[in-house]
């Protein structure tokens, strides 16, 4: 379902995804993880046609994302670490809105709507606005939205931020039921090492921009002699801290400096 070879995204001087090469097989279940910076952001933009890349390859269900946007965007859908609901319209409405926009059927889009806001536990409260929704109930309304147009792939970038560990769990349940049931492909990032362990069938590790581990997290285990999938991580990207919003400065000021030339 996603195919990538020595795949390379610069930011002027900077190299901030470098000659990565993974594959996710249909109906997988699989964690890209790493340190702040660490290139994870980068690599999903650009499997979600929202960067191009400087070099390399790319295959979504056989499609090249730069080449093929539109069909691409139809088959994946997208949690982003930021909020993007309207919290000014209902759960019912934000559902309504992405279906339109997706071009679903509006029988097939109420259908969807109805069974995705049942499975999240949201149905009860579909008519209230989306600012009196708790953090956890937004999530799972955007993990529901993200599901609305039958993508065959859903990215999740570190969908769990901030919340508590019972609606983290609940979430990652509705994650794991609709993928066996739907067969849904589910491409995530998290930085709660028990989360990627418990979920996922394998995990690539990506650190400065290249896929430091690949494997199943025994697998990563056994490679370090670590006991926990989180000594394993710190083992092979370290201990020293990572500044997101200084990666993040740095990749500006080398678009900034790209743009002069």
């Amino acid at each position: 379902m996603i195919n990538v070879e020595n795949l390379t995204k610069k930011f002027g001087d900077i190299t901030a995804v470098d000659s990565v090469s993974f594959r996710v097989p249909a109906g997988e279940i699989f964690a890209f993880l790493g340190p702040n910076g660490a290139g994870k952001t980068t690599t999903i933009k650009m499997l979600t046609t929202l960067l191009f890349p400087t070099s390399g390859k790319i295959e979504i269900d056989g499609l090249d994302p730069m080449r093929h946007q539109n069909e691409v965007r139809r088959r994946f859908g997208i949690v982003f670490q930021d909020p993007s609901l309207d919290s000014n319209l209902s759960a019912w409405e934000n559902m309504e809105l992405h279906g339109a926009l997706y071009r679903v059927p509006r029988k097939l889009r109420r259908e969807r709507s109805e069974m995705l806001l049942t499975a999240f536990g949201l149905w009860d409260r579909k008519d209230e606005e989306v600012q009196k929704f708790s953090g956890g109930m937004r999530r799972r309304l955007e993990v529901a939205r993200g599901l609305l147009h039958t993508p065959k792939i859903i990215f999740l970038d570190e969908p769990t931020l901030g919340l508590d560990p019972q609606t983290r769990n609940q979430l990652w349940s509705y994650v794991r039921d609709l993928n066996q049931k739907e067969g849904i492909t589910v491409f995530l990032t998290t930085h709660y090492m028990e989360e990627a362990d418990r979920v996922s069938a394998r995990i690539a590790i990506i650190d400065h921009g290249k896929i430091v581990a690949l494997g199943t997290s025994q697998e990563l285990k056994e490679k370090t002699q670590k006991a926990t999938l989180e000594d394993a991580f710190l083992a092979l990207t370290g201990t020293a801290l990572r500044d997101e919003a200084s990666s993040a400065q740095d990749r500006m000021r080398a678009m900034a400096q790209m743009w002069r030339r």
